[in-house]
């Protein structure tokens, strides 16, 4: 497949970025919807809050982003009041907290509290750090010395969210900030292109392209002087003016071998996952471990030697020829151009034609050795001596007389492509030993070009190019398929997109097409293999190998590019998904309810009552994401070939998914939000009466309540059930 551009549309890399910069300093954090004024809930948690306070993340999520859960008998009722009145004001909040751990274990933290906005200047997320401090405010310390350090322990914490937020501003060039404690900008969670130095060239552009050309170019030029010079010019008279007529030349073509060593440097590459780079640092060590030492090796100037008039030997002749080194590019080009018929048949033809340029200089040398050697015998019959002969310039004393140069390069071009050719015409021809063994070599050498750039280019271009014919077949299908039915440029790009991707990914190969033929067994291991990650999520530790086995062979890929919709709001969910990469954000009415990212599960519990699951939310994509999804069909199929596990996974799936997508699922939330060992008996009490209140009074004044009544009521049901209070009587119905 030629190099493609890699993956350019633009991403909401906010949660990328967030990870990133907070990994291995400071990753303890939440994020809450800032539009859902009910409770602001949590969605997202990193894996460094979850460490700090024994949580799950499937606890967590969903929950308020208050974080009344982490409350216990030290928290200062005043710093509630704070946080709930700095998320109602979408302001900056800052301050000392004791939390309690799961365990129910104290610790200290400074919590910081930064709204984020999108493009259009709304606050749409919150994002809560935690900064352990416990070992500086134990419960020891007195009031006073908690104070000393409080200005040391928070500069430290909000240095780092300010490091967090730059990434976010557009700052002006060389503007730097007064101070670094200084109120930060803040972040934006919006969808944007990835920002690069003007200084990076790319390297799917024109200008880059014609560059390779020149390069390709250049590099011919030194495949075709490198060995003339070394064996024609190196038997000619150092100090003549003629022989050395491509100075000029030489160095030109030496200066751009080192601008295109600098130029490499500053040029964006395609990641294996198809992500174009356009760090400086990460350029920079590609190039060091892909063809740096190649370039420098052919880049170096030798002919710089002659232009400041410093007398050489013939050995510096023959260190010339590592640039032919620089002939290991042309393989990349041709894998580059491979798509074009005419550009590979013309470069097959001048590597033909190179080859034969390469023969007469090892011709022209034979020649010269046999001029120069002492042997009465095979001194006068050379071929070199008797086209001398026949040009009326004989040799004399080895060294003086003889063809000129042109014409001795001329003979052996002439002699060789008649060799490689055919069989040669006689007039120019081997008469010594070693002129026959070596025409003898370059007879059975040309047969076999002849027959591989003449006879079958064709078969050769099916046979090495097959799967790029293939997808050169299947992308004209595409593009004649979106010119006939007159598509958008939107679809048109995700289709394109997404079939590029596809393919880099497996490279046009059916997997279940490939493996049908191959035993259960094997076939088993093999899907257990590429679907490990799945396999390894908890909901599948109680099951036998059978299952997995049975499981895996159902486990399809997906790809989802950033802005597309994996799942529509009332949709039939058809699979449950895992993501393998990438971010996801779901999405209702517009509001965020939770972002996903690598290594989160989203779907649906099954129940043996529902055979169809509509689904209450849109789950759309952030970034390129690659997922990993097994249908509810299949699902229920292997669960009903293994009843045992089946029962199991049917209460293990509602806490192992990071977002229950059924519909009517949002009730749950209010169950899991009150599982917490921390939320005080006396406000759920609370939380019921006000609900029975507001039933009772909507009952007596609307009947066409009812149907809202009695979902609430199921909650509040759900609610006495798991902290165990004593129902109160209902008023009216």
């Amino acid at each position: 497949m030629p190099v493609m551009k890699g993956l350019l549309a633009p991403q909401n890399t906010f949660l990328d970025t967030i990870a990133n910069h907070f990994d291995g300093t400071h990753s303890n954090f939440l994020l809450g919807n800032a539009q859902g004024r009910q409770g602001y809930p949590i969605v997202y948690c990193s894996d460094g809050f979850c460490e700090l306070t024994g949580f799950l993340r499937t606890e967590v999520m969903q929950k308020a982003c208050t974080c009344r859960f982490l409350h216990g008998a030290e928290t200062s009722e005043r710093v509630r009041q704070q946080v709930d009145k700095a998320l109602e004001g979408l302001h900056e909040y800052q301050g000392e907290v004791c939390f309690y751990m799961k365990n129910g274990n104290p610790f200290w933290c400074l919590l910081d509290i930064v709204p984020i906005k999108n493009e259009k200047g709304e606050v749409v997320l919150f994002l809560f750090s935690f900064k352990d401090v416990t070992e500086s405010y134990g419960k020891s310390h007195h009031h006073s010395n908690r104070r000393e350090g409080e200005a040391t322990a928070r500069e430290r914490g909000r240095t780092v969210l300010y490091h967090l937020t730059n990434q976010f501003s557009k700052r002006g060039k060389g503007k730097l900030p007064n101070s670094v404690f200084q109120k930060p900008s803040l972040p934006e969670y919006k969808v944007a292109a990835v920002q690069k130095s003007r200084f990076i060239l790319l390297h799917y552009s024109i200008s880059k392209a014609l560059w390779d050309w020149l390069i390709l170019l250049a590099t011919f030029y030194v495949a075709v002087t490198v060995p003339f010079n070394v064996c024609f010019v190196s038997h000619q008279d150092d100090n003549d003016c003629d022989s050395r007529s491509t100075i000029a030349s030489d160095i030109a073509v030496e200066m751009l071998f080192i601008l295109d060593i600098i130029l490499n440097f500053r040029t964006t590459f395609v990641s294996h996952s198809g992500q174009v780079v356009y760090d400086a640092r990460s350029i920079y060590l590609h190039y060091c471990g892909t063809w740096f030492f190649i370039d420098l090796i052919a880049a170096l100037p030798f002919d710089l030697l002659y232009a400041f008039n410093i007398t050489v030997t013939s050995l510096v002749h023959l260190l010339k020829t590592v640039r032919l080194l620089r002939l290991l590019r042309l393989l990349q080009k041709l894998d580059r151009y491979s798509q074009y018929s005419a550009v590979v048949l013309t470069l097959l033809m001048s590597v033909f034609a190179l080859l034969a340029h390469w023969m007469a200089c090892v011709w022209y040398v034979i020649g010269r050795k046999e001029i120069e050697s002492s042997d009465p015998v095979t001194w006068d019959i050379g071929w070199l001596q008797e086209l001398g002969k026949r040009l009326e310039t004989p040799y004399i004393n080895s060294t003086i007389g003889g063809p000129s140069m042109p014409s001795a390069y001329i003979a052996s071009l002439y002699f060789t492509l008649s060799s490689l050719t055919s069989v040669g015409f006689g007039n120019v021809c081997a008469n010594t030993d070693a002129e026959k063994i070596f025409s003898i070599c370059i007879m059975l050498m040309g047969a076999l070009m002849h027959a591989v750039v003449f006879g079958n280019v064709t078969a050769i271009i099916q046979r090495m190019y097959s799967r790029r014919s293939l997808y050169h077949t299947r992308m004209k299908d595409i593009k004649d398929f979106i010119r006939v039915h007159r598509l958008p440029q939107l679809l048109k790009q995700r289709m394109l997109e997404y079939f590029q991707t596809t393919w880099s990914v497996n490279n046009g190969i059916n997997a279940n097409e490939l493996l049908h033929d191959f035993p259960d067994e094997l076939r088993a291991d093999i899907a257990m293999h590429l679907n490990k990650d799945i396999l390894q999520l908890p909901v599948f530790e109680r099951a036998s190998r059978g299952c997995l086995r049975s499981l895996s062979l159902h486990i399809k890929t997906s790809f989802c590019a950033p802005g597309e919709y994996l799942i529509r709001q009332g949709d039939a969910l058809q699979a449950n998904y895992f993501v393998c990469s990438g971010s996801l954000e779901v999405l209702k009415d517009g509001m965020v309810l939770a972002i996903l990212g690598k290594g989160d599960l989203i779907g649906a519990d099954l129940t043996a009552q529902d055979q169809v699951i509509k689904t209450n939310a849109d789950v759309k994509a952030l970034t390129y994401c690659d997922l990993q999804h097994i249908s509810v069909r299949a699902l229920r199929e292997v669960l009903g070939l293994y009843p045992e596990y089946g029962s199991r996974f049917s209460s293990d799936i509602h806490h192992n998914l990071t977002y229950n997508l059924r519909e009517g699922s949002e009730a749950e939330g209010l169950t899991r939000f009150s599982r917490s060992p921390r939320l005080s008996q006396v406000n759920v009490c609370l939380f019921i009466t006000i609900l029975q209140m507001v039933i009772t009074m909507t009952c007596q004044n609307s009947p066409k309540t009812n149907n809202v009544t009695t979902t609430v009521k199921h909650c509040v049901a759900q609610l006495h059930n798991i902290n165990n209070i004593p129902q109160h009587r209902w008023g009216g119905d």
